[in-house]
C-alpha cells in the first residue's frame, strides 16, 4: 500500500474523514498540520494546479466576511498569500507516490493508489461554512 503525507488542519472534521478513508484503504499517512507548516512560494507551488481559484479555501473566515480579496489574475500574489496564511490554501494537501496533490479528488486517489470505497457524501466542502468563525476556532 502507499505512503501518503497528509497536510490537514487539526480538527477538521472532513481531513478526518479523508484519512480514514485511506487508512480503511490500507494506506499509510504522516498526518503534518497545514497551519504550521513553512510554506514558501517554491515548496506549495508543486502541490496547486493550473486554476488559481481551485487553490483557495473558499471557507476561510475573511473571504466569507468579505474582509479579504485575492487577485485571482495575480497568481504570485495569491501565492504569497497562500503561504503567508496557510488556512487560506484549500485542504488536503498530500504527497502520494511522487505526487503532490491538492484537495480530495476521491476517484482520481482511487485510480491513483486505491480506494475500499468511495465516499457517499461531499467530503470536499466545509460542513461548517455557515459559521464564518468556525474554521479560526479550530485553528488555534
Amino acid at each position: 500500500m502507499a505512503e501518503v503525507v497528509f497536510y490537514e488542519k487539526p480538527g477538521c472534521i472532513n481531513n478526518r474523514k479523508q484519512k480514514r478513508l485511506l487508512q480503511e484503504a490500507g494506506h499509510s499517512l504522516d498526518a503534518r498540520n497545514l497551519l504550521t507548516a513553512d510554506w514558501s512560494p517554491e515548496s506549495l507551488r508543486p502541490y496547486l494546479g493550473t486554476e488559481v481559484s481551485g487553490w483557495i479555501n473558499k471557507s476561510h473566515p475573511d473571504l466569507k466576511a468579505g474582509k479579504l480579496a485575492l487577485d485571482l489574475k495575480d497568481p504570485e500574489a495569491v501565492l504569497a498569500q497562500l503561504c503567508a496564511d496557510p488556512l487560506l490554501i484549500r485542504r488536503p494537501l498530500m504527497e502520494v507516490s511522487g505526487q503532490c496533490l491538492q484537495g480530495f479528488d476521491a476517484e482520481q486517489i482511487d485510480r491513483l493508489i486505491g480506494l475500499e470505497r468511495l465516499p457517499d457524501e461531499d467530503i470536499e466542502t466545509c460542513p461548517k461554512s455557515h459559521s464564518s468563525d468556525a474554521c479560526r476556532a479550530e485553528s488555534g
